[in-house]
């Protein structure tokens, strides 16, 4: 897709937003509580059935379940694994495993969708490192979306913050994406790019970001599954996502329990401590 045309992007009524917040709540629920059992012994399998617990007791429906034939309600990505991981009662967590937990639910037919990537017991430091700079990335890329920037002021916001954290690939091959009435919707929104092109962001749009860093090398390939990516060489990998409102007040994440304030409130601090340093 050509970014500097554009798209028709759905737009939500307050009420509609309203709706995805109570979607996004769920999925904040869901990755609480699939993250806190994440545990050396514990099988990825067993994480689904949390995440299918949670929805259940919220009334709330999967977005991912039946997905084009996917067969799980979340997604688990251990290590290498970068994204759409499969929950496998096979596949039991050990200590030092890097894992993603993806997460989406449908609340009155609008969408919310989130990945955090967790520690499984003690990591390596430079796990810890490629953990923090991703997360680092989506709220810097969340704060860049604002009324009138432009999409790819997003991206870039992105690609900045990685590759000021240190020497990280930054997965081009999966995106991140417009979101509401269905999950994924166009235009995708890239993890890497010059600013100042694309849609202009307006009231009432919502997107979910998600950068995907790697430790080796950025590419990838698709596993025998159809659905499991991992990096070609082995090396381990981090995924965070939050749904995101554009708004007067600024960005609304949607699937975060405080709608964000806390993120943006330590990204504003970081941003502050550069300036007061050299005064």
């Amino acid at each position: 897709m050509r970014l500097n045309r554009a798209p028709a992007i759905e737009i939500k009524t307050p009420a509609q937003l309203a709706l995805m917040r109570e979607a996004g709540l769920v999925v904040a629920e869901m990755l609480r509580a699939t993250a806190a059992a994440a545990l050396p012994g514990v099988s990825t399998a067993e994480l689904d059935v949390i995440a299918r617990r949670v929805l259940r007791e919220a009334g709330a429906r999967p977005s991912f379940l039946g997905y084009h034939g996917y067969p799980a309600t979340i997604c688990t990505s251990v290590n290498s694994q970068i994204v759409h991981g499969i929950p496998d009662k096979q596949v039991k967590l050990a200590e030092g495993d890097v894992l993603s937990i993806d997460a989406g639910a449908i609340v009155s037919g609008w969408h919310g969708d989130a990945a955090v990537t967790v520690a499984v017991g003690e990591i390596s430091e430079p796990a810890r490192a490629l953990m923090d700079a991703c997360e680092l990335a989506l709220w810097r890329g969340i704060a860049a979306a604002a009324i009138g920037a432009r999409l790819t002021d997003v991206s870039y916001a992105v690609e900045h913050s990685a590759e000021s954290s240190g020497d990280y690939g930054i997965v081009r091959e999966y995106t991140g994406h417009f979101i509401g009435s269905e999950m994924h919707m166009d235009p995708p929104v890239p993890n890497y790019g010059r600013p100042g092109r694309g849609p202009e962001l307006a009231y009432g749009m919502a997107l979910a970001i998600e950068p995907m860093l790697t430790l080796g090398d950025r590419h990838t390939r698709l596993l025998d599954d159809e659905w499991t990516v991992e990096t070609v060489d082995g090396n381990l990998a981090a995924h965070f996502e939050h749904t995101v409102a554009v708004t007067p007040d600024g960005p609304w994440v949607l699937t975060a329990s405080d709608g964000g304030e806390a993120g943006l409130a330590r990204l504003a601090d970081l941003e502050r401590a550069p300036a007061a340093r050299s005064a």
